[in-house]
Formats: C-alpha cells, sequence, structure tokens
C-alpha cells in the first residue's frame, strides 16, 4: 500500500497544470464568502508545514468546477492526488493574489478528495516572499453540499495535518558563500514524513499514514483577535479584519513539464554510471558521489526517487557551474577534480519503497552532484526525473542570417540571450533564478523589451509596473526591488522604471490605458529628484545607493568635492525626456512642458560643467578627474555631447573591453551595454553595433549556456541584464522598431554591418513583421511584409520609403 502511494504522489507531479480556469479574469473586486484557515496550535510565523484536506462527494461531474486559491507563504493544490496548481504569484500583503482554477478535469462521480500542501519558512523565507502568518484560503463557486470553501460553516470543515518531517535547512547548508536572497534548501526525513497524506482516508475515519490524532479541524489564523469572522476574505479595495488584500493573478500558470536531468559525467564508484538511465544500488556502509552534467542551466523541479536505504543521507547539491580549488569556475564545460558548491537539499529515507524528493520550490542548476552516505541498508536510486518551471513565454521572434555569414556566432548568442531571458522569468523577472530571485528595476526594464520583441507578451511585464508602483515610498521613489521583504531603496532605479513606463507605451497596445494609469506616480519621483537639484543644474548626491552600473575597479558614480555627480544627473536628464513625453499624451502638458524646460538647463549644465575639450569625453564629476563609459554613453544618448562628436566618442567607448580600464575610463559591464547600443543607434551609427558585441562572442569558448552578471570571476552565471542582444538583433540589425506609441506604425532600418544577408521575424501584436534582407553591391534588396492595417518606413542609407500592409519590395541604392 506505501509503494502505491509514492506512486501516486510521483505520478500526480508529473501531470501539467491542467485545472488553471480559462474562463474570463475577475474584476479587481469581488464580495468573498470564504475564509482563511490554519493549523490550530501549529506556530503561525516560524517555518512550518502543512498538509490541508477534504472530501467532496458528486452525484455527477459538472461541466465546471470554479476555486479561488490562495496561501501565506504558498500551496500546491492536488484533487484526487493530481496535482492541480501552485501559487499564489508573488505580491505584497495589500495586494495578495489568488489563483483561479477549473477542478471538473480532475473530479469523479462520488468521492473526491481535495487536498494541499501550504508552507512558510519564516526567517528562511526568500526575501521576495511577503508574510504575515501561515493560512490556507479555497473558495468555490458551487454552493451548498457541494462547496468546499474554507472557513464557511456552511460548507463542512477542513482537516489540517502538521507535516514533521518537512524542513527548510539553514544557511549554513549553502556551500557557495555568497550573497544569497533565494529561498532555502530542504530537508525530508521520511522516517517522519506522512506519506499517506495525499491519499483517501480508511474507511474507520483514522488517518492513513499518520500518528493517531495528527489530522484535526482546521481553524481561524487571526488567533490575535475575540471576534468571529475576521478571517473572512476581502478583496484589496476592501476594508478587512485580516492582511491579506486579496487581488486576481492575470498571468498564465508557470510551466511545468518533464525535462532532461542529464548524464553523469563523474561517478566514485563505475558502476554508478548507468544511473540516472538505469536503476544503482549503492551499498551498505558507503560513501559515493555522482555528478551529472545537463551541458544547459535550467530551473525545474528535481524528483529523486529511492527505495530502501533506512539510516542513510542523500545530499543534493545544485550548481550553475564546477570551482576548482582556487574557487575559480573557467571553462563551464570542464570537470576534472572541480567541485559543485552552493544550494543543497537532504533526503534521509527510511527504508520503505519507491519514495519520492520532491523540493516545495523549484531548484536552479547545471550540474546536479548527488552525495550518498549509506547506513546498514543499500539504498536502491529508482529514477531522477526534473519538472521544468518558468513563465510560459514562446519564442517567436525569428533572426537567422546564413550558415555561410562571416559571423557564425550570432546562432549561439542569440539561443544562450533567449535561454537566459526565459529562465530568469517565472512568476516575477528575476535578476538571477539562483542566487537572489529578485525583481529588480534596472533587469527588469531590459528583460520586458525583450519579451516584448521575442515572445509578443506584456502580461509579466505589466505585473512588474505595477509592483514597482506599488513599491512607492512616502518620499515619493519606487522601490529599487520588488516584491522584497527586505526594503532596498535604489533612486537611480526609480528614474529608469520612468524608462520602462516610456518603453510599455511605445511598444504596446494600451488598451486599458495602464500607462495612464501609472503617469501620476512618475510625478512624485521627479518631484523628489528636483529637490537635489543645485544652483548649476546638476544633482547633488542623494540618499541611499545610487547605482549606476558593476565596474571591477574604481567607483561609479563618483562624486567631487560638491558633492555632485555628472552620471547621476545623466540618469535624470533621461527620466526627464521620458516623462514629458508622457505627460503630453497621457497627464498634463503644462508638466511635460516644465519638464523639458527643466531637462534643457541640465543638458546645458552638463555640457558646461562635465564636457572635457582635453580628452574630447564627457566627465563623472565636474572636476573631471573620473571618466567612464557610462557618463559617456548616457552622454550621446541624451544629446550633451554634441552630434558631431559623438560618433568619435562612441568609438572610442566601443572598444573598451568590461573588466578593464583603458587611458583611465571606467569599462561598462555587460549590462550597461545596452544603453551603449541604444547610442549607437541614436548616434546613427548602428551598424558598428555587429563590432561591439565581442564581449559576448568570448564567452562563447567558455561554453556558458547563460549570460554571467559580470566580467570574470561572476557570482551569477544566469543574469537577465546581460540578455540584451536577444533584443538588440532584432530592433537594431534587423532593425524593426516601433515608430508612434503603441507600436501603431513601424519604422525598418537595418543595420547588417558585415552580414551580406540577413532574414527576421518580429511578432508584432498586429502579426507577423517579416524582413529578408540581401545585400546587391552597395546596394539592399529587402522585402518587408508587415500584418494586418500596419504601416510605416523604411529608411536605409539616408533614404526613407512609405511601407504598406503587406508584402514591400524595395531596392535601396
Amino acid at each position: 500500500m506505501r509503494l502505491f502511494f509514492a506512486f501516486l504522489l510521483l505520478a500526480a507531479s508529473a501531470l501539467p497544470l491542467q485545472a488553471r480556469s480559462a474562463a474570463p479574469p475577475d474584476p479587481p473586486h469581488r464580495d468573498w464568502h470564504a475564509g482563511w484557515i490554519t493549523h490550530p496550535t501549529a506556530p503561525l510565523r516560524e517555518p512550518v508545514v502543512l498538509h490541508f484536506r477534504r472530501a467532496l462527494t458528486l452525484a455527477a461531474v459538472p461541466a465546471s468546477y470554479l476555486v479561488r486559491v490562495s496561501a501565506d507563504n504558498r500551496f500546491i493544490l492536488y484533487v484526487n492526488g493530481h496535482r492541480a496548481g501552485d501559487g499564489p504569484a508573488r505580491g505584497d500583503l495589500t495586494h495578495w493574489r489568488y489563483e483561479r482554477f477549473d477542478l471538473a478535469p480532475l473530479l469523479k462521480p462520488g468521492e473526491n478528495l481535495i487536498t494541499a500542501t501550504v508552507w512558510n519558512w519564516g526567517v528562511y523565507a526568500p526575501i521576495a516572499q511577503f508574510t504575515d502568518r501561515t493560512a490556507f484560503l479555497l473558495e468555490s463557486e458551487a454552493t451548498g453540499e457541494t462547496s468546499i470553501s474554507t472557513g464557511d460553516p456552511k460548507s463542512g470543515s477542513w482537516q489540517v495535518e502538521l507535516e514533521h518531517g518537512q524542513q527548510p535547512l539553514g544557511r549554513d547548508r549553502v556551500t557557495v558563500k555568497a550573497y544569497m536572497a533565494s529561498g532555502p534548501g530542504e530537508q525530508v526525513n521520511a522516517d517522519r514524513y506522512d506519506w499517506a497524506w495525499n491519499s483517501p482516508a480508511p474507511s474507520d475515519g483514522s488517518s492513513p499514514g499518520a500518528s493517531p490524532g495528527a489530522w484535526g479541524a482546521a481553524a481561524s489564523p487571526m488567533r490575535d483577535s475575540i471576534y468571529a469572522g475576521v478571517n473572512r476574505a476581502h478583496s484589496a479595495d476592501s476594508v478587512g479584519d485580516n492582511p491579506w488584500g486579496l487581488i486576481p493573478d492575470e498571468l498564465p500558470p508557470m510551466e511545468y513539464a518533464p525535462t532532461s536531468t542529464g548524464e553523469p559525467v563523474r561517478t566514485s564508484t563505475p558502476a554508478l554510471r548507468r544511473f540516472p538511465s538505469a536503476q544503482v544500488t549503492v551499498p551498505a556502509n558507503a560513501h559515493v558521489q555522482i555528478l551529472i552534467d545537463r551541458k544547459t542551466l535550467t530551473t525545474a523541479y528535481p524528483q529523486l526517487t529511492v527505495s530502501g536505504g533506512k539510516g542513510a543521507e542523500i545530499t543534493l547539491t545544485y550548481a550553475e557551474a564546477l570551482y576548482d580549488q582556487n574557487g575559480h569556475k573557467g571553462d563551464r564545460n570542464d570537470v576534472g577534480d572541480r567541485k559543485a558548491i552552493g544550494i543543497t537539499d537532504s533526503f534521509l529515507p527510511d527504508g520503505g519503497p519507491g519514495r519520492t524528493f520532491e523540493p516545495l520550490w523549484w531548484r536552479t542548476w547545471r550540474y546536479l552532484e548527488l552525495d550518498i552516505r549509506t547506513g546498514a541498508d543499500p539504498v536502491t536510486l529508482d529514477s531522477l526525473k526534473a519538472q521544468f518551471t518558468a513563465y510560459p513565454f514562446e519564442e517567436r521572434a525569428v533572426f537567422a542570417a546564413p550558415a555561410a555569414t562571416p559571423d557564425p556566432d550570432l546562432k549561439a548568442i542569440w539561443d544562450i540571450s533567449w535561454r537566459t531571458a526565459r529562465l530568469d522569468a517565472h512568476e516575477t523577472y528575476m535578476d538571477t533564478p539562483y542566487y537572489e530571485q529578485l525583481q529588480y528595476v534596472g533587469d527588469t526594464r531590459i528583460q520586458a523589451l525583450i519579451s516584448y520583441a521575442v515572445a509578443n507578451d506584456d502580461r509579466l511585464a505589466r505585473q512588474a509596473l505595477r509592483a514597482f508602483d506599488a513599491s512607492r515610498i512616502a518620499e515619493g521613489i519606487t522601490r529599487s526591488r520588488y516584491p522584497s521583504s527586505l526594503p532596498q531603496n535604489i533612486p537611480t532605479f526609480s528614474l529608469l522604471y520612468i524608462g520602462m513606463l516610456h518603453d510599455y507605451w511605445m511598444y504596446r497596445p494600451d488598451q486599458d490605458s495602464l500607462t495612464r494609469a501609472l503617469v501620476p506616480g512618475t510625478r512624485t519621483i521627479l518631484n523628489w529628484f528636483a529637490t537635489y537639484e543645485q544652483p548649476d543644474f546638476l544633482l547633488r548626491e542623494v540618499p541611499w545607493w545610487s547605482f549606476i552600473d558593476w565596474v571591477p575597479t574604481g567607483e561609479i558614480p563618483t562624486y567631487d568635492a560638491q558633492g555632485e555627480s555628472c552620471v547621476t544627473t545623466l540618469e535624470y536628464l533621461g527620466a526627464l525626456r521620458d516623462a514629458a513625453e508622457l505627460e503630453r499624451a497621457f497627464g498634463d502638458p503644462g508638466n511635460g512642458t516644465r519638464y523639458q524646460d527643466r531637462a534643457d538647463r541640465i543638458r546645458s549644465g552638463l555640457y558646461q560643467k562635465c564636457w572635457s575639450e582635453s580628452r574630447g569625453l564627457l566627465a563623472d564629476t565636474p572636476d573631471q578627474k573620473s571618466f567612464s563609459q557610462q557618463a559617456n554613453i548616457l552622454g550621446v544618448l541624451y544629446d550633451v555631447i554634441p552630434r558631431d562628436h559623438q560618433p568619435q566618442v562612441l568609438k572610442q567607448m566601443i572598444a573598451i573591453e568590461p573588466g578593464t580600464t583603458p587611458n583611465g575610463v571606467l569599462s561598462a559591464s555587460y549590462y550597461f551595454r545596452f544603453y551603449l547600443a541604444r547610442a549607437l543607434d541614436h548616434a546613427g551609427i548602428a551598424d558598428d553595433y555587429l563590432a561591439s558585441i565581442g564581449p559576448w562572442r568570448r564567452l562563447l569558448p567558455l561554453n556558458f549556456s547563460t549570460w554571467p552578471e559580470i566580467p570574470g570571476d561572476t557570482r551569477s552565471d544566469s543574469h537577465a541584464w546581460s540578455a540584451h542582444p536577444a533584443y538588440d538583433f532584432l530592433t537594431l540589425v534587423a532593425g524593426i522598431k516601433p515608430a508612434s506609441p503603441g507600436f501603431s506604425t513601424v519604422t525598418v532600418a537595418p543595420h547588417l554591418g558585415p552580414l551580406p544577408s540577413l532574414t527576421a521575424t518580429y511578432p508584432h501584436p498586429q502579426g507577423a513583421i517579416k524582413v529578408e534582407y540581401q545585400r546587391q553591391g552597395t546596394g539592399l534588396n529587402a522585402t518587408i511584409t508587415l500584418p494586418g492595417t500596419l504601416t510605416g518606413s523604411f529608411e536605409y542609407n539616408g533614404k526613407t520609403t512609405s511601407l504598406k500592409p503587406g508584402v514591400n519590395r524595395i531596392s535601396a541604392p
């Protein structure tokens, strides 16, 4: 019987999230009749795993059985042992999301079992996770005898069980010492785990597979109140007596689909090399290791099934790359005697058959090491599987240079960029799926643009824009990252948030006027920055952390003796420019004029104070003692550097490698070279773009499968801000970009560099924009197909040609 239960759980975990409701989305407000529930005595703010269950008897399966589900922190919902879905997507307490599922496909006539695992990792929870106390909520649209709503006395009671066999691991179990903001590893002690919690109850009413009395009636989580009904759920726009202001999750379900676990590349015992393609047994009183390589990074739920092995400990270590004895990574394909260090999970078998370990939260890895210590009993490794998870983006864009191209790296750079963008996108965008899993403005702006250009999907970006708007502090600026239970303020990221909103306005049809709703929030940001303007129109040093970019040596931004920074002021100038356009379109035209006037004064002040005639460069500070790529990139982008100087300045910037400081000029990271690409386009020399991506080319021999955070000994091997070539290839090389807000018209301006030909597809909101380019001597033959009613213009060699819907064939001299 125990083996059957284990098999049931394993089979359930392999099913897709098939119960998510396809009905129209809920409005922001609804009247709730369900209430929050929890364990009657378990600690509510300490690490805990709870199981909930509820029987449902049906004479026949209805066409639809819709439920709305949430939890603090997280839940996984099951119906008759099958995984129906999980959540809730992260938010803050005043914007607490719930998920909708149609359970009908998983129901059957007669007795059904609805169950859920709910967990809260307390002080070990990821920084992206807000929490108040452990609680569970489910509201069914069904009423009467077929209702299963929690906290509703009319619909019967839910039972709850405290799971003693699963707990978080402390940070001391993370074997790589670096900033770690993601969640903890987990330990499952099979001796204490209730393997039958998700199975139907015996006919005598006892708890299957659990100690007597383990299951009991669920209770209200609001123990600090003497009043009834304080646990009742409420929408975010309503007054309630509990902290969770509920809003519908507008995102699709995250993927949950089988993926490769890889092949063994090193073992301490040759016989173990057959695993995981075949079952293997580790003898008693042994210590063995198996290192498995997937070849590419993934974000997935590992599923390790074992039999026997009572007294053993199996440690799973997840690594983006292997480390040599000096702590360096090097070629990501090198194995040798290198070590896998990082986040770990622990599984303690109880000797039973078919025990499956799957953590409650997904893991990130290329290399997975199994370290197995057995006691008096051997342990059989039955299987190792994995379920890939990420936001369900679809790669709809195409970028294809011919096989005979003089630039064979482009395909690899495209593929790695898209893989990086995919793995750094889940319920929120994430800077890194391994170390932090946090949604930062600077990273997210780039990720959103990739999402628009490659996937034609703005749903995750809309979530991010709303989250940053909701993060605003009393002083008026946004937080640097959100959701984040640990507050962090980077004022310059508030300026980039304005740019991100401007991007959305340009790229996406704004049918529900999200841009209009968020424009008022940009004013509080700019009003706050205005208080730091000096008589010379430059900004003095602002509080908190004015992050601009990572640099290997030196510091950005720097300040002179008067506390002024040219670089911070440049980002302020860019935000004023973007905000002026937004105000003219959606807000107060007078504000737009005032912002533009302020921007013009600041631009003049920057040129007077920061332009060095002797160096032919823009300085970082008015004392002109330090210089950087970042200052000069922004100086071109915002026309502080005169137009006739811009090409010359940028050609100097292209030549500077990340991690170097030639002639004392601090280099830009992979992240800030996103703005270099924009500056090349602005200055009219985007044909030099392909010559500027040398830093990515030089990563290819190191066999990265995703792009790193910084050059050299990078912490993160997957950092979203380095993935922008996927966006650049479409918008600069293929040259497809919006010519007016909402992408209502298009500009096609290719910059092929040395490429003799190119084909590309851009997924526009109206359909696919397709371009085909073929050089003909010094000219270009172009075939451009525009979808729907889209019109635009083709620009090449200083000549502009109108584009109409359908096929356009152009021979450009």
